[in-house]
């Protein structure tokens, strides 16, 4: 089940994120930004939709609104919840939300060293569109057209 986070939520989301990314911290030298993320105020602001699976946060999505398409600015599967296909449906998820706010598209972007990402998200259907560096931040954009 898919649903909108609650405050109470919080601490179980940020605990995600936090195992979901700390292994890429040896790989990128900083933590992922996912990681440094004020959890509670975003779900406070209603951008946040958790996965529970038997009762249990496993996993959530961080969605934001954008002018020309949808952002999935944030998808994390707790470790040991992966391998069950929550991933995909916290994805299938992120494209009937963007479906239903009007949006011909969902957007993304993660670090150039997660590789496992860079595979990932093009056997859902994400596009490359552009790299870019901020920093010592080293981003690959993705789009997923819905038309």
């Amino acid at each position: 089940m898919i649903r909108p986070a609650t405050e109470s939520d919080a601490e179980a989301v940020t605990a995600i994120a936090q195992a979901a990314f700390e292994h890429y911290i040896p790989r990128i030298g900083l933590p992922p930004v996912p990681m440094l993320v004020d959890y509670p105020a975003v779900i406070r602001s209603g951008k946040v939709w958790v996965a529970v699976v038997d009762a249990v946060v496993a996993g959530f999505v961080l969605l934001e609104d954008k002018p020309d398409a949808l952002l999935l600015d944030v998808l994390a599967v707790s470790p040991t919840a992966q391998g069950r296909g929550l991933g995909a449906a916290l994805l299938a998820f992120t494209e009937a939300q963007a479906r239903a706010r009007g949006y011909a598209a969902i957007v993304l972007y993660t670090n150039a060293a997660m590789t496992e990402n860079l595979a990932y998200y093009p056997r859902h259907g994400y596009v490359e569109t552009g790299r870019e560096t901020v920093g010592d931040r080293h981003r690959v954009f993705f789009r997923k057209s819905l038309t």
